[in-house]
């Protein structure tokens, strides 16, 4: 089957037949669709607008697992009076061999919308090309992350008013970390001044930033030193150790890089620090009862974001 030829007649009949529309990565929305989700979202969360999806079904196939993006994907559809068919791959047709386009085929005449989550990369796009229903990105491999990049917006949006403008610092593992590629695109987009902080070799791939730097004139500031005097918004993802080959250095660049509440000395007072979660030991356990620290608040964003995107895909 020619993948690429069924994605284009899938579009063809959504423009044609006012169907649907996939969301596969942050590149897929535009800057006004982007604001119209983040504006529902927050109609949603202030209970100024009712989502109505009675009737229909989502499917959540996660081949990998998941406790914020699953949860908060099945909660926003039932909260949108959607039904839930929840696919375990370990009690699958998956154990006798059957492939993924095949299970993506069965699955897709059993529901009205997809959110696929998968360790390779490529594998969301692969699902929306052969499957007839609308397909969401739950994250694919060290790809994208379309849902968490929205959650991420809002979150800032929600606790400094605004994200243009914004001194964003980004600090962790840049070159495996799904969530910061698709967050500094959505950035971007919005002319956010961007830092972005890694240990040395975990820098984000150069090739990616001259793309979005083409697209959007990217204002960028590249470190491996933690620093966050000028932030108005730290996220925070974790060093990943398994990416090191001495596990002695993996433990003194997880100390270097983790946040300590002595660290936030000279910060903002209304620095926002945020976090896609699970955290391990990159942020001090005591910077949770600290006012900046919003990344729980963030993690609940996750029901009306996504009851907003589900709308967004369906309508």
């Amino acid at each position: 089957m020619n993948y690429g030829l069924v994605a284009v007649y899938k579009t063809i009949f959504s423009i044609v037949y006012g169907a649907y529309m996939d969301l596969i990565s942050i590149r897929d929305v535009g800057l006004k669709d982007i604001e119209a989700i983040l504006d529902t979202t927050e109609k949603i969360h202030n209970k100024e607008h009712e989502v109505d999806l009675k009737g229909k079904i989502l499917a959540t196939l996660f081949f990998e697992p998941s406790t914020r993006t699953k949860l908060s994907f099945q909660s926003a559809a039932m909260r949108c009076g959607m039904e839930i068919l929840d696919f375990l791959p370990e009690s699958s047709s998956l154990k006798k061999g059957e492939s993924f386009v095949d299970t993506i085929k069965t699955v897709t005449g059993y529901a009205d919308a997809l959110a696929v989550r998968h360790p390779k990369e490529g594998s969301a796009r692969l699902a929306a090309s052969v499957s007839n229903k609308p397909v969401v990105n739950g994250g694919d491999g060290g790809n994208q992350h379309p849902t968490q990049t929205l959650i991420d917006l809002f979150s800032i949006r929600k606790s400094k008013g605004r994200i243009k403008g914004l001194n964003v610092t980004l600090l962790g593992d840049m070159k495996h970390a799904r969530t910061m590629r698709s967050l500094v695109y959505g950035l971007a987009m919005f002319n956010a001044n961007i830092t972005l902080v890694s240990p040395k070799g975990l820098e984000m791939d150069p090739r990616y930033l001259d793309e979005v730097n083409k697209k959007f004139g990217l204002n960028v500031k590249i470190d491996n030193t933690p620093n966050y005097s000028d932030a108005d918004v730290l996220y925070v993802c974790r060093i990943q150790a398994e990416r090191f080959a001495d596990p002695y250095e993996a433990q003194r660049v997880q100390e270097e890089f983790r946040v300590k509440k002595a660290d936030l000395k000279d910060a903002k007072e209304d620095l926002a620090i945020l976090h896609p979660l699970p955290k391990i030991n990159e942020i001090e356990s005591s910077i949770d009862e600290m006012p900046q620290a919003k990344y729980f608040e963030q993690a609940h964003y996750g029901i009306p974001l996504r009851m907003a995107v589900l709308e967004y895909l369906l309508r």
